[in-house]
């Protein structure tokens, strides 16, 4: 029994002695989170040289190969999307494009679908704003077959009535759901009250409007081999990629059309010294959360700018990850949101600049009141090395891991010919972000970040009053959720014309 009770003993004080062992660890990790890890030096990436031809019908082809893996992206990317419509047709362009996967003359929908699964690929279509696709994904063996399907669906879609009003219920239905979330909504309006534009993914109104006729007029004017791009990455040799173009694209006629991209490049939007030039409320009762928004719409920077890289450090430094300054002082510091972020969306000629977050009704009038703190420091101090550098590391690590699959080398690839750049970028691109500056940064809000326009997307009767109190000197235009209609002047549906 004596020995019972020592072995006990034993057992008791071994364990205490690892409790107290991992206690001790446990107290060492939580303050070693402290100190922030210094970033390691920066880490070049090496990319292959684009090997660029073109077919006598005016397509290019361009080539990157990577042998490391069997695997092939092919992307044909058509340089024309959502900026070629018009707001009575929003979302004519994705629609065009998804149809092409929807049928040939000689395949159905279905065919298609699983002619490519049995390759054990993948094949989508769809288009943007600045452009449109269709893009294959498949092992380098099975590549020639999967191109005669992606040629099948890119020249010769059937556009049949069934397909295109299976896609519109499907869409318009995904739209209404959509348009009940205060983020999507808040996006929504933004992209006609402050950027001028329309939502590229259309309206109820438009969806429903758009014909077999439509998309046919669309793709005929549009889908141009002199207008496209055809990019190969990964597991194949520009020999062969040249060779499967010429197989299985040469046939696409040239319309002889030049196609434009009809984003506006300048706008009368009044110089300000203040970072808020209007505040907008859609007033949506009972809803869960609120969406609060900073939108700018930036003209005469389009995506060619010498000033993208210093746009890139800033919103990194801004909103563009966990560590970012919008997510340490709206979620890490006050708990008030999950998350908060920002970004640009380029265009020819301009960008749209947005910081997004949502928040509990109660408090969206200090979620604004922070945005615009954060935004003045922007262009009041400069940042500090140890600040600034980790952010940098994000932007050139994210990159380079991007670049590390064939889809991200490709869409990469797809971004520069849409804007018409040297794809001699992508091997620049971490020197260019290192060499930013805390003074260029600093220089780029002044000039670029004044002016924009607060939208709030929530249950107003929760912070009206707190609104008010905070921005005692702003109007405050509400427009009922019931009552909005983005083809109005007004977002009115009363004051339609």
């Amino acid at each position: 029994m004596r020995f019972q009770f020592s072995n006990f003993r034993s057992r008791l004080l071994l364990n205490g002695s690892v409790l107290l062992t991992l206690a001790l660890v446990v107290a060492n990790s939580v303050l070693a989170q402290d100190t922030i890890p210094v970033p390691g030096p920066p880490r070049s990436v090496s990319i292959p040289a684009v090997k660029e031809s073109k077919l006598k019908n005016g397509l290019t082809v361009a080539v990157i190969e990577k042998t490391n893996n069997p695997l092939v992206t092919v992307q044909l990317l058509v340089r024309a999307g959502a900026s070629n419509e018009t707001i009575r047709k929003a979302g004519l362009a994705n629609i065009a494009a998804s149809m092409l996967t929807k049928g040939t003359k000689t395949r159905s929908a279905e065919q298609i679908a699983e002619q490519m699964e049995f390759l054990g690929g993948s094949i989508n279509s769809g288009g943007g704003w600045n452009n449109s696709a269709v893009t294959i994904g498949i092992t380098s063996d099975k590549l020639e077959q999967a191109m005669a399907i992606m040629s099948d669906v890119a020249l010769e879609p059937s556009f049949k009535g069934e397909e295109l009003d299976l896609l519109k219920s499907q869409s318009i239905d995904e739209l209404k759901f959509s348009l009940t979330q205060p983020g999507f909504l808040a996006n929504y309006v933004g992209s006609v009250y402050t950027n001028g534009e329309h939502p590229a993914g259309g309206t109820p109104a438009s969806l429903e409007s758009l014909s077999v006729s439509d998309v046919q007029q669309f793709y005929s004017k549009n889908f141009n081999p002199a207008n496209a791009v055809l990019i190969f990455t990964g597991d194949v040799s520009a020999a062969k990629a040249n060779s499967l173009a010429e197989t299985y694209f040469s046939k696409w006629i040239s319309n002889d059309r030049i196609v434009t991209n009809m984003s506006a490049t300048t706008a009368g939007t009044v110089a300000s010294k203040d970072i808020v030039r209007r505040i907008l409320v859609v007033d949506m009762p009972n809803s869960g959360q609120a969406s609060v928004n900073y939108v700018k719409a930036i003209y005469g920077l389009g995506r060619k700018s010498a000033d993208y890289y210093s746009s890139s450090v800033l919103n990194s430094l801004l909103g563009g990850g966990y560590s970012s300054r919008l997510n340490q002082e709206i979620r890490i510091k006050r708990g008030l949101s999950y998350g908060a972020g920002s970004g640009f969306a380029w265009r020819d000629g301009r960008t749209n600049f947005a910081t997004r977050t949502q928040t509990k009704n109660e408090s969206a009038a200090q979620v604004a009141e922070l945005v615009i703190a954060e935004l003045k420091r922007l262009g009041e101090t400069t940042a500090a090395a140890d600040e600034l550098n980790p952010r940098k590391a994000v932007l050139t690590g994210g990159f380079g891991r991007n670049l590390e699959t064939t889809g991200g080398l490709g869409g990469a690839l797809g971004e520069l010919y849409s804007f018409g750049i040297s794809t001699g970028e992508l091997n620049k691109y971490v020197g260019n972000v290192n060499a930013v500056t805390d003074a260029n940064v600093k220089d780029f809000a002044i000039r670029h970040l004044n002016g924009g326009d607060i939208i709030i997307v929530g249950d107003y009767t929760a912070f009206k009053d707190d609104l008010a109190k905070r921005f005692p000197n702003m109007k405050i235009d509400v427009v009922k959720v019931d009552e909005l209609n983005i083809e109005s002047p007004t977002l009115r549906k009363s004051d339609i014309p």
